[in-house]
């Protein structure tokens, strides 16, 4: 007897904004750090470029899981695609759509559950970073399979810093507390980049390496220090693509 092969999964990617020209030459575009992590084996993806004001379509209906990239831009700098996308988010979520946000897209669903994004007072994260799981996030399968601590890459100036009601937090660090967030039992946000590789995330420090160095300058580090102390903390994160694997297996 031959086994068929389990259908394909259709996601609807939404995408948030584009890196850095230089970014895109050496490690491609936002998009590509998903279908990489992920693989097309499982999976097939729609990719919606929201923040150029693709229409989105009537409904989420049809699609396994709707998922949203990061972003350049800023949720506190809110444009009309910004909220098109929100409420289409939650209203997937609402039809029991599973969906999932990344950094920017994180953002911009506590804003759509009425929660507040603003600029982080502890600074930019930026670089490999570890995040802790809380008791919540040990349980919630976003998280099976991966230890209580593990290391993520990261670049962000906003953040959460008002939850929605009835939002949990499920992973944080002293930078940063809402590093992972469940909205509803089917809508899930995280902070970090669990898409990211270490070639990406040296191309996007690069890619702002004078802004970086200003930062720093600011803070008292001497210039020219900043930036090489950061590209040399880049390490693997070799848990934190489980992360998208858990998403589209145990919320699909």
């Amino acid at each position: 007897m031959t086994r068929q092969a389990a259908p394909k999964k259709n996601v609807l990617l939404l995408k948030a904004g584009d890196a850095a020209t230089s970014v895109q030459l050496s490690v491609g575009d936002y998009e590509r750090w998903f279908l990489q992590t992920i693989g097309l084996s499982g999976q097939r993806f729609d990719i919606l470029p929201v923040h150029k004001g693709a229409p989105l379509p009537k409904d989420a209906k049809g699609y396994d899981a709707v998922m949203m990239t990061g972003s350049p831009l800023s949720v506190t700098q809110r444009e009309p695609w910004m909220e098109r996308a929100g409420a289409f988010m939650v209203e997937a979520g609402e039809q029991g759509i599973p969906v999932l946000g990344v950094c920017f897209g994180q953002q911009l669903l506590a804003e759509a559950y009425g929660g507040k994004v603003t600029r982080n007072p502890n600074g930019r994260e930026t670089g490999t970073v570890e995040v802790t799981l809380s008791p919540q996030g040990r349980a919630d399968p976003l998280f099976t399979g991966l230890p209580e601590r593990f290391v993520v890459q990261a670049t962000h100036e906003d953040i959460v810093s008002r939850l929605p009601e009835s939002a949990t937090v499920l992973a944080g660090n002293a930078n940063t507390a809402n590093q992972a967030l469940a909205f509803r039992h089917n809508v899930r946000g995280v902070q970090f980049h669990p898409e990211m590789p270490t070639d990406a995330m040296r191309a996007v420090i690069l890619a702002r390496e004078d802004k970086l160095d200003a930062l720093a300058r600011e803070k008292g580090v001497p210039e020219g220090e900043y930036v090489p102390r950061l590209l040399s903390g880049i390490t693997p994160t070799p848990h934190a693509h489980r992360v998208l694997m858990n998403f589209l297996q145990h919320f699909t």
